[in-house]
């Protein structure tokens, strides 16, 4: 029987070590398919905490939104009057409403 070379042993021992190893290639393959192909990629994960931060300015901006109309509102209970007055333009009888509008400069 006659003994057969493997045309690429020396294209495989140009290759370091490392590289060669079933455990280290396993490795590779393993953290590979992680970041870019499964369900929780390094992809994914980046636009749902991209989402999240989003949604947290949000959260902030509608609580500072939440803050204001509540002043509004409570303003508005003390001072009945005066915000029908003066966003209904409402009056007694006896009054006349003068509505002053300021033009808006190019």
């Amino acid at each position: 029987m006659a003994i057969r070379n493997n045309p690429f042993k020396p294209f495989i021992k140009k290759i370091p070590a490392p590289l060669r190893n079933f455990y280290f290639l396993t490795l590779v393959l393993f953290f590979g398919w992680l970041i870019f192909f499964d369900k929780h990629d390094v992809l994914t994960q980046w636009r749902l905490q991209q989402s999240i931060n989003k949604q947290e300015t949000d959260r902030l901006y509608y609580q500072e939104q939440i803050k204001k109309v509540e002043e509004d509102r409570l303003d508005i209970e003390i001072n009945k009057e005066k915000f029908a007055r003066e966003h209904y333009y409402m009056k007694k009888d006896d009054e006349d409403v003068f509505i002053i509008v300021e033009e808006k400069e190019d």
